[in-house]
């Protein structure tokens, strides 16, 4: 897994970089002081996670976020910061990313998070759920999931399980390409962005437990 380090504090990223070079299978590719850097490096090194800070100076990780997202950029973001606030926490995954972890987790469960979404896994610690989930519902309204058909509202139930898309295609005795193809519907159907905001949704609106 290619990786690449976001924070303006440079100890830091040396602290980083130092622990995830000992991982057989992470290779850290490069690091960006501030939002827009990360934003550059990530378009020009291409990484598969990217784990960014939200508090940088200049364009912050919650914008560079969104950027990434409208440049179409397939990297998956972990955000990685000492702030728990839900005005911090909810903005972030709404603006896309993968899973948020603060930077006092263990060095190995860091690891485990980076393999995580690699895998196309939704991370949310509980207190995190728990802000978006205690956040005022401004989505759409839960009347839309009328609209889901019984395979898609299975499909959501395990995205809201934290499941990639090859575990659904297994329990679902379904290629990756139709799981696929079921996201991008439930996607669709319900308006929203990413599968932390469906799975989100799923048990906000009592789909999922």
């Amino acid at each position: 897994m290619r990786v690449l380090l976001v924070d303006d504090h440079q100890v830091v990223r040396r602290g980083l970089r130092t622990f995830l070079e000992i991982q057989d299978d992470i290779e850290v590719v490069g690091e960006a002081a501030d939002g827009a850097e990360g934003i550059a490096r990530a378009e020009e090194l291409r990484p598969d996670v990217i784990l960014m800070d939200i508090k940088m100076p200049g364009t912050d990780g919650i914008e560079a976020l969104r950027r990434l997202r409208a440049l179409e950029n397939p990297a998956r973001v972990l955000i990685v910061t000492s702030f728990t606030e839900q005005r911090t926490v909810v903005p972030a995954l709404r603006a896309g990313a993968a899973g948020y972890v603060y930077k006092d987790i263990d060095p190995e469960a860091l690891a485990g998070a980076i393999r995580s979404v690699h895998a196309g896994h939704v991370l949310l610690q509980p207190e995190v759920a728990l802000a978006l989930l205690s956040e005022d519902d401004r989505g759409p309204s839960p009347g839309r999931g009328g609209s889901l058909t019984d395979r898609e509202r299975e499909v959501l139930c395990h995205i809201a399980d934290g499941r990639s898309n090859r575990e659904i295609a297994r329990a679902l005795v379904l290629s990756e390409k139709t799981v696929k193809t079921h996201v991008s519907n439930i996607l669709m159907k319900l308006d929203l962005a990413d599968r932390t905001q469906a799975a989100l949704w799923a048990v906000r609106h009592g789909i999922a437990d």
